[in-house]
């Protein structure tokens, strides 16, 4: 095994930015910057390298994710509302061949009939919703011990 620390990227879609100040009755107080603190402090304790990457604009998840194809180990996405109308993103996760984790802070079935629908869900390795911010934690968990047993 390779003395290199597996890269684990962090990507968050639109509005994800304004963590903390929109609608915190269901998204919470925490800022953006608290959660990837957060998951910084657990890549730590995991030995893995995260890399965090948030645009409001598609193009931009497509070529960050485009560019993880032999790079990185693992995606942590959270999508945000692409989640639900990117066919582009969900190529560019099933050509990158990485290992991604789609990642929701609420609980995405028990709101809006058009939130249950995810185009990413089947080429996702695991899908974690509704755990708040934690849930950013979970998938980091799952990517590391994924890339520690290849």
């Amino acid at each position: 095994m390779s003395a290199e620390q597996p890269i684990i990227l962090v990507l968050n879609g639109p509005n994800l930015n304004m963590l903390g100040t929109r609608e915190p009755a269901k998204y919470g107080s925490e800022t953006l910057l608290d959660v990837e603190a957060k998951v910084a402090a657990a890549a730590a304790d995991l030995g893995v390298t995260v890399e965090f990457v948030q645009s409001n604009h598609e193009g931009v998840l497509v070529d960050t994710i485009q560019a993880a194809r032999g790079r990185a180990s693992g995606i942590v996405l959270n999508a945000g509302a692409y989640t639900h109308t990117s066919v582009a993103i969900r190529d560019a996760v099933s050509a990158a061949e990485v290992p991604m984790v789609e990642v929701h802070i609420t609980n995405v079935h028990a709101r809006e009939a058009f939130r249950h629908h995810s185009y990413l869900s089947d080429v996702a390795a695991a899908v974690i919703a509704g755990a708040g911010t934690l849930g950013y934690v979970f998938a980091l968990q799952y990517l590391a011990e994924a890339a520690r047993s290849r």
